[in-house]
């Protein structure tokens, strides 16, 4: 893509972004993502119902009356984006592909953020790690990262989550929120093992971005469908009933796995289609997380 029409697609996520993550994500992002703890802030007189268990003594003693520790939340976070880039994120059927979405969950959560003083970091993946960019904060780092997920060509199309989160546990000691975007179309056995052991670490949410497409086949006769990640082709006669059954089945079981998967490792998750409001899905998940 050429720089100046990157600059104008960067700009345009950014105003529309920012605005959403100013306008109506900062309250719910900050008591959906909690700090690291509480520190020690000051120290004040002892007030009617204040817990006795806070009492400075050595201050108490020094002015003969009683005085409290008060403490305050550490804000600052790390903020982790581990973004699928693999074939199936182009695919879409209405207005907008799966890529646009996942570029535009993105930059709301990390305009979010960098509103609340959090450091933001990416890993892309596809069936390997194809980028890593360390956290950082401000302005021209969001920037870098959207511009990123506009313009990036992956070297390979397959998919590995398990092993990207694996990459991420290993790679980030430091204590995290973790956001695993993809669209978890791949057989991973080993995916509920390495969420529980990445979300015990850490604090791992998953976004499941779906096309209404996907999940069911159109009755229109012989269609010739393409694996995005493989490149093959196969023909499937959509006007067969068995055939639209078998694939409906495959999506409802996809879906029910997935849905197992996440709960047994307790990490939060919202499934998102391409066709929908992003943005109520994304306040109802920090509202259930708050």
């Amino acid at each position: 893509m050429e720089t100046s029409e990157l600059l104008k697609r960067v700009r345009k996520i950014e105003i529309k972004t920012r605005g959403l993550s100013r306008n109506i994500f900062a309250g719910e992002y900050h008591s959906a993502f909690k700090g690291r703890g509480m520190a020690f802030s000051e120290v004040r007189e002892y007030q009617f119902g204040d817990d006795i268990r806070n009492i400075d003594w050595n201050v108490t003693a020094r002015y003969n009356k009683p005085f409290v520790k008060i403490y305050e939340e550490e804000r600052e976070l790390t903020v982790m984006l581990l973004i699928d880039v693999s074939g199936s994120r182009e695919f879409g059927s209405m207005d907008k592909l799966k890529k646009n979405i996942v570029t535009e969950i993105a930059a709301v959560l990390a305009f979010s953020a960098i509103q609340n003083n959090d450091k933001i970091g990416v890993i892309f993946f596809s069936d390997r790690i194809e980028k890593f960019i360390p956290p950082k904060k401000g302005r021209s780092h969001i920037l870098r990262i959207i511009s990123e997920l506009i313009d990036f060509e992956p070297q390979a199309r397959g998919t590995d989550i398990s092993g990207a989160i694996r990459y991420f546990t290993n790679a980030i000691k430091k204590r995290c929120t973790a956001f695993v975007i993809s669209d978890f179309i791949q057989k991973e056995d080993n995916l509920e093992n390495a969420l529980s052991i990445a979300n015990n670490r850490h604090d791992v949410v998953a976004l499941r971005i779906y096309d209404e497409r996907e999940t069911q086949l159109p009755n229109i006769g012989m269609i010739k469908l393409k694996d995005a990640e493989t490149g093959s082709y196969t023909w499937v006669d959509s006007s067969d009933r068995m055939a639209r059954s078998i694939y409906r089945k495959w999506w409802k079981d996809l879906s029910a796995q997935l849905d197992n998967s996440f709960k047994r490792s307790r990490v939060d998750y919202v499934s998102i289609s391409t066709n929908h409001d992003y943005v109520k899905s994304l306040i109802s998940l920090f509202k259930k997380r708050g």
